[in-house]
């Protein structure tokens, strides 16, 4: 059995990454996928949780640009994350990966509370917990609250899932010679303006040294050789 790198992990699913091809919405065929990529590394006793963005069904920033509040926007970008949550909940458990989804807002018809000590308990009895509605907050990404809860639960790395391998110097989809970037330094990132991440993101994960790992989600078995130990994406560290 391949030995894990890491003991506990937390894998940032953009709302885009969930629609694959469709333009709008849930793709049954990603959640599919991304069940199998989490069952690829059940057996190696890794601790997993998940935040889910929920772009594919509405943006926040977005809907400012047409004269909606932004804090009612954001709110509408929250509950949207709790969609794609429970749609990735059902997927897990249909693998039989028993799931949890907490949520920043209360709503306990549909989901558990966010509580760190009771996060923390699920994810050493095994269960994969979706951390939904981001902070709760409006004007914060859900990179911002990826890189919170990594904090709080004391993940040892947060996967940044994307549709590319990882950080180019340019647009490799415009500049065919875009170099690509196997490892950064947190300062370079923002120095850069490199909008892997928004900057108060980066900016938390670097007053914390919290690691990130930026890796293309439509490579099969990626999951598993990052957590293996594999040289996969690009490293953001110190």
């Amino acid at each position: 059995m391949a030995t894990p790198r890491y003991r506990r992990i937390l894998l940032k699913l953009s709302g885009e990454a969930l629609m694959g091809d469709q333009g709008y919405g849930i793709c049954p065929k990603v959640l599919q996928y991304v069940g199998e990529e989490v069952a690829s590394i059940q057996g190696l006793g890794v601790q997993l949780a998940i935040v889910v963005g929920g772009g594919n069904i509405f943006r926040g920033v977005k809907a400012t640009s047409f004269g909606m509040e932004r804090t009612s926007a954001d709110h509408m970008g929250m509950l949207a994350t709790v969609m794609n949550s429970l749609a990735l909940q059902d997927a897990l458990e249909k693998r039989g990966i028993q799931t949890r989804v907490q949520t920043a807002i209360s709503m306990h018809e549909v989901a558990e509370p966010y509580i760190l000590r009771r996060a923390l308990r699920h994810l050493e009895k095994g269960r994969v917990v979706i951390f939904a509605a981001g902070t709760g907050n409006p004007y914060f990404t859900t990179d911002t609250a990826a890189v919170l809860r990594a904090q709080e639960i004391h993940a040892d790395i947060l996967l940044k899932a994307t549709k590319v391998d990882g950080l180019y110097d340019a647009d490799p989809e415009i500049n065919k010679e875009a170099r690509f970037i196997p490892h950064i330094r947190y300062m370079e990132v923002l120095e850069r303006q490199l909008r892997v991440m928004d900057m108060t993101a980066i900016s938390l994960a670097m007053d914390n040294h919290l690691p990130l790992l930026v890796f293309s989600l439509k490579k099969s078995g990626n999951i598993f050789k990052i957590i293996c130990g594999e040289q996969v994406g690009t490293r953001i560290d110190k």
